[in-house]
């Protein structure tokens, strides 16, 4: 029996060991150093690292007004980005789950965006917006292509918006898809035969049933909302004057432009543990509302 046991033991780490130890050094070490640089004056380089304690926090909520703007940035972002990433991706799937001849060519087109990389994207949208629309507003006369979309403060935010809910929707779409799909036909028939309007039945019953996705969409959308930072440095660069810096680009201009590693990790601390909390909150939420069919 005992003999079992370890040859149990033995397979479970042959098969779950390796895995877990890259874990553990790509990820549980680094967090662990990054919590303990966070206390810590250093700059990245050299080998003396000073402990300064709570001193880098005391500065982050005391003298660094640029986190708090970035901060504030970020938050406006998220709310945008989560809201009509998930909605634009919902409608997206509830129609492409009817009987349309090109919907599999239509998902595979909305689904693009999500497979070319954030840096890629950034560019190509940047030059959508910086000479795409320059010459449709020559063309139509449209003030609405002739706006500064990248030098001004206003529509660059918006700017990053249009381009992360393009990017995005399409991968929540595929998660609605596959939630829509496997609603009963059942319950939708005996809705329509009591006289159910279609805005009623999506209100009343296909969204109640499909909170599962709706809760993995909300986690996935809050989750990149908040660390987005290639969309930001390709299209704005945090400018003009670091009006449309993310938190993501903060902490990184902190650690590595400005050489203050030690002042960088306390601000990645800080910004994990809030969204942390954030998640959570949200997964609770949306999990007590999950109904089974």
């Amino acid at each position: 029996m005992r003999g079992n046991k370890l040859s149990g033991l033995g397979q479970q780490l042959f098969f779950v060991g390796p895995a877990l130890l890259f874990f553990t050094i790509v990820m549980i070490i680094p967090f662990v150093m990054g919590m303990y640089y966070s206390f810590t004056d250093w700059n990245g380089v050299s080998g003396n690292v000073a402990w300064v304690g709570f001193d880098n926090f005391k500065t982050i909520f005391t003298n660094d007004s640029d986190f708090w703007s970035s901060f504030w940035f970020t938050v406006r972002f998220t709310l945008l980005g989560v809201v009509l990433t998930n909605v634009v991706g919902f409608f997206l799937a509830y129609f492409l789950t009817k009987a349309l001849k090109t919907r599999n060519m239509l998902r595979t087109i909305f689904f693009m965006p999500n497979v070319i990389g954030g840096l890629l994207l950034g560019f190509i949208w940047q030059f959508i917006f910086i000479k795409g629309f320059a010459t449709m507003g020559d063309l139509t006369g449209w003030s609405f292509f002739n706006l500064p979309w990248l030098g001004d403060a206003t529509t660059g935010f918006w700017a990053i918006v249009i381009v992360f809910v393009w990017q995005s929707s399409g991968y929540l779409m595929v998660i609605y898809i596959a939630s829509l799909n496997n609603v009963s036909k059942e319950v939708l028939e005996a809705a329509q035969i009591d006289g159910a309007s279609r805005s009623q039945t999506l209100r009343s019953i296909i969204v109640p049933l499909i909170m599962p996705a709706v809760t993995v969409g909300l986690f996935l959308a809050i989750s990149w909302s908040f660390k987005m930072f290639d969309l930001n440095l390709s299209l704005t660069k945090g400018g003009p004057f670091k009006s449309t810096e993310s938190v993501a680009m903060n902490i990184y201009n902190e650690a590595f432009l400005n050489n203050r590693y030690g002042l960088g990790t306390a601000k990645a601390l800080l910004f994990f543990l809030i969204v942390a909390i954030i998640t959570v909150i949200q997964v609770r939420i949306t999990k007590s509302k999950e109904v089974e069919a």
